[in-house]
């Protein structure tokens, strides 16, 4: 799978999806400062799931209706970063294809999937 991990997602998450063998675009390497609407144009233009931590993609999406090819709202702030990776890593192979045009948030209390 495609994926573009905004620059708010650690390093950790990043190298355990790159391990799973996926595609992942990286905005703290490619356009860091970039802004949201920009994180969101890349993340369409390369037909990857956005994986965020930050809320303002659901104003975004919902809102304003802006297009998303999938949008991953990561939201496990009781988690050590490794357990994090590992969560995150685990709902996309879980969920795979489903991610795509659906907004989901991974909370500590479980997964929602809404589609866009």
């Amino acid at each position: 799978m495609n994926i573009l991990a905004d620059e708010n997602i650690s390093q950790l998450i990043v190298e355990r999806l790159r391990q799973d063998k996926h595609v992942v675009y990286y905005i703290f390497e490619m356009a860091r400062g970039s802004t949201d609407s920009t994180v969101l144009d890349l993340a369409n233009q390369h037909k990857a799931l956005l994986v965020t931590g930050d809320k303002d993609f659901g104003e975004m999406v919902f809102r304003q209706h802006s297009q998303a090819s999938g949008v991953l709202l990561v939201r496990l702030t009781t988690l050590s970063p490794t357990k994090e990776a590992e969560v995150v890593a685990m709902v996309i192979k879980e969920y795979g294809d489903r991610l795509l045009k659906a907004f989901t948030v991974i909370t500590s209390r479980g997964v929602r999937i809404h589609p866009v």
